[in-house]
């Protein structure tokens, strides 16, 4: 109907034109004026009439365009072509008005989906063949301590296994990467997935720490494997007490006046106070390693409570002072900011300062430069931490972990449980026991809450 319209307003036009032609030529013998004035007249026609047709063209190829492109931005009015065409302008307009409306709502969707992949608590990385990063969310920023991240090479100065991982994974499949910092170690579960996306190949890496997850289920087989033992041996040893103190009772009776008084009686009661002292102080030896063993499984829950650092630190020092005073030891102890406050128990941590800071003082012993500090201090995410480091011999790369495990020990005569008590301390606060070494030049524990 608009279009039939639109023929009949292009046929009067037309016609209009025509007349006025007509009129100019019949005119022009006897009034050349009124020829000239109808001819210009013809010549306005004619111009309205192309401008009429082409101005509808050109707001339909603008209208085509604008979908092409999903530009929302264009709006068509009627600017006085006539009612012919009121109809299909009504109509572009409503498609424009629908073209925003989508586009609106892809806009919306597109930032609730990376509003979602901002918060998610899993690290995400997409990236191109070549290592072009098309995205990373705060999660993996927070584990690759990067603020931004414009190609994957340049988390070679991170972790050069991480990157080749990153590139090198197959899809669908699963990797892990260890990455030993001065503060903490980081076990990254690396798994990914290819998309194809406008004719661009794509990479989707998923990355998370189970650093934590794998400390504790160590803790909790060490901590199995420690009630198994201690149950063993203390059925073994209590009779094994029980018979000592039996055979003493034996070896009383070859005394002289006894039932085996006598030159035989003596000396078998020689062979069994000797065989009796040997069981029983064998005996307290295995009690009393059961007994440090055991420590391990029946910690407190820790209480807590605000704790000043500058009072705990106080108090570590006093009780320090015994094991320093009259050693060639230089030993400092710094806060900063001064007014640091911890929430933890202070019992607890009290206990895992002092046996590090014991292990330091043994770790300089007979060092002409020995050295041991004590200090906190906020990191670069605002939590507190707290180190003690020494400058003695170091820890060699393969026993770095090991020390944390119950009964191994670099140290002759060394339990081996109090790093791994220290660490299980830290757990049950929530927080971590790092430990970095440079062999030769320092050792620094970390505690992190």
């Amino acid at each position: 109907m608009v279009f039939k319209r639109f023929r009949i307003a292009c046929a009067v036009r037309v016609l209009l034109l025509a007349l006025t032609i007509l009129g100019a030529v019949l005119l022009a013998p006897g009034r050349p004026g009124g020829a000239a004035a109808l001819g210009a007249a013809a010549v306005y026609q004619a111009y309205a009439l192309f401008r009429y047709v082409e101005r509808i063209n050109r707001d339909l190829a603008r209208f085509f365009l604008s979908v092409h492109y999903a530009d929302s931005g264009q709006s068509f009015k009627d600017e006085g072509l006539g009612r012919s065409f009121r109809d299909v302008r009504g109509a572009m307009a409503g498609v424009m008005d629908t073209l925003r409306q989508v586009r609106s709502e892809r806009e919306e969707q597109a930032q609730y989906l990376m509003t979602l992949v901002q918060h998610v608590g899993i690290g995400l990385l997409v990236f191109q063949p070549d290592g072009r990063v098309e995205l990373i969310n705060n999660a993996a920023k927070r584990l690759l301590r990067v603020p931004w991240l414009k190609n994957v090479e340049a988390l070679r100065a991170f972790s050069p296994e991480l990157v080749e991982t990153l590139l090198r994974l197959p899809a669908q499949e699963k990797g892990f990467v260890r990455i030993a910092g001065e503060k903490e170690t980081l076990t990254l579960a690396l798994s990914a997935t290819e998309f194809r996306l406008r004719g661009r190949d794509y990479r989707l890496v998923s990355l998370q720490n189970i650093q934590r997850e794998l400390e504790e289920k160590e803790m909790e087989a060490w901590q199995k494997l420690i009630r198994v033992i201690t149950h063993e041996i203390m059925n073994s040893v209590t009779p094994i007490s029980t018979l000592a103190s039996t055979i003493g009772g034996l070896a009383a009776g070859t005394e002289p006046g006894g039932p085996l008084a006598g030159p035989r009686g003596e000396e078998a009661r020689k062979d069994i106070l000797e065989g009796a002292r040997t069981i029983e102080k064998r005996s307290l030896g295995l009690l009393h390693f059961v007994e440090a063993f055991r420590s391990l499984t029946l910690l407190p829950k820790p209480e807590i409570r605000p704790v000043p650092l500058e009072d705990l630190f106080a108090r570590v020092g006093r009780l320090m002072t015994a094991h320093i005073s009259g050693k060639a030891v230089a030993f400092s102890s710094t806060i900063d900011p001064v007014h640091l406050v911890l929430q933890a128990d202070p019992e607890l941590v009290e206990q895992v300062l002092i046996n590090l800071l014991l292990n330091a003082l043994q770790a300089v012993e007979g060092r002409p430069t020995a050295a041991v500090s004590l200090r906190a201090f906020l990191d670069e995410r605002g939590r507190i931490l707290v180190q003690v480091a020494d400058n003695g011999p170091g820890i060699p790369p393969e026993n770095l972990e090991k020390v944390f495990v119950p009964f191994f020990s670099t140290k002759a005569g060394g339990s081996g449980i109090g790093l791994s008590l220290s660490r299980q301390i830290m757990r049950l606060h929530g927080g971590k026991l790092h430990v970095h070494s440079e062999p030769g030049v320092q050792t620094v524990f970390t505690l992190g809450f």
